[in-house]
């Protein structure tokens, strides 16, 4: 662009201007300059006025050859301006599905993280978590969710009905029919109480014994072997009845044989009381069954009434003393074929090796 002065009213103006402000002629691409002399005239001159240099055709045709070179210039700018855009935009589109495709996969590998974790939960909070941050999670994912859901939300309404209800029966059912449950331990808690309650409530060793058989890792397993320890102590058992049958089965045994060995065996080596006398020995004992067998007796039988009364007491660990009163008959045969019968009432002791440390008998009167 240069500055040049307009052929009509001589006032300065741009050359690239399409018409003079002053005097309102056209000026771009209607003037030229003269080469000669630098007057500016218009181009339908064949010469220029001020120094009649012939330069009006070049100039011409240079003017419109500079305007269509410029105008070239600016088509060319203009479509390089274009080509620029539009790589800038193809390589913002390229960077930017490139960027979505990765978005897109990680929030696909985030998603997917996300619901296997959720499947493995057995926290309802989790998977409603799931449904509520995925809202767009492939429907499958969402549908197994969902149902994983609904089974929990199953599980806490039979497992309210079953705590309402309180029975064992309902507990162990349920237990079988959710075996995976997190309910399952609270159950088996509830189980174990309601079994030690009723145990603790009969309080008999057959009720305590059942109770150890079932929960052998029962929450109450200390305390049910503390309270059959003290009902063995205080409760004779079948087994104790036993015992206590043999003891003085073996004693009247060895009497009606005349087995003084074996009578002695049947006692402690040191006997509290015996026949009323303290500190006795075995050799009292023996004693004892001399003076029975007098010369005019033939035989003699001792017999239990089987009428025991026993009461125990705990002497050690499991180890108790038993405390017994019976009642026998004796029959005894004498030399001139005639025979009496006589009942005694007895009253021993037992230790816990089962031989008696102590024992009277008293002569019951009819």
């Amino acid at each position: 662009m240069a500055i040049i002065k307009c052929p009509e009213c001589n006032q300065e103006i741009s050359d690239k201007a399409p018409v003079c402000p002053s005097c309102g002629v056209p000026i771009a691409g209607h003037v030229v300059t003269c080469p000669q002399c630098g007057y500016t005239y218009f181009n339908n001159n064949t010469e220029c006025p001020h120094c009649h240099h012939k330069t009006g055709v070049e100039s011409a045709a240079g003017s419109v050859q500079l305007a269509e070179s410029e105008n070239e210039q600016k088509t060319s700018r203009s479509n390089n301006n274009r080509t620029v855009i539009a790589v800038v935009v193809l390589i913002v589109l390229v960077l930017g599905g490139v960027l979505y495709a990765f978005y897109r996969n990680a929030q696909g590998d985030k998603e997917e993280a996300a619901y296997e974790y959720a499947l493995s939960s057995n926290d309802p909070q989790v998977l409603q978590n799931y449904l509520d941050t995925y809202t767009d999670a492939p429907e499958a994912h969402r549908d197994s969710i969902s149902a994983h859901l609904e089974y929990f939300a199953q599980l806490d309404r039979d497992w309210t009905n079953v705590v309402v209800s309180g029975s064992k029966s309902d507990f162990e059912r349920y237990i079988e029919q959710h075996p995976n449950s997190p309910f399952c331990q609270i159950a088996q808690h509830k189980i174990d109480s309601i079994d030690w309650s009723k145990a603790d409530a009969t309080n008999t060793i057959e009720a305590v014994q059942l109770y150890l058989e079932q929960h052998p890792d029962g929450e109450h397993f200390d305390e049910a072997n503390d309270k059959l320890k003290a009902l063995n102590a205080n409760t004779v058992s079948p087994e104790d009845k036993i015992l206590i049958g043999a003891v003085f089965d073996g004693v009247f045994k060895s009497m009606n044989n005349r087995d003084e060995e074996g009578l002695m065996n049947s006692f402690n080596p040191l006997i509290g009381k015996f026949l009323g006398k303290t500190n006795a020995t075995r050799s009292d004992v023996a004693t004892f069954l001399h003076k029975i067998y007098k010369n005019d007796v033939a035989s003699m039988t001792w017999m239990s009434l089987e009428d025991y009364k026993i009461t125990k007491k705990e002497v050690g660990d499991q180890q108790y003393e038993y405390t017994v009163a019976f009642s026998a008959l004796q029959k005894v045969e004498h030399t001139d074929n005639s025979s009496i019968e006589t009942r005694f009432r007895f009253n021993a002791k037992v230790n816990p090796d089962g031989r008696i440390t102590e024992l009277n008998m008293t002569k019951i009167l009819e």
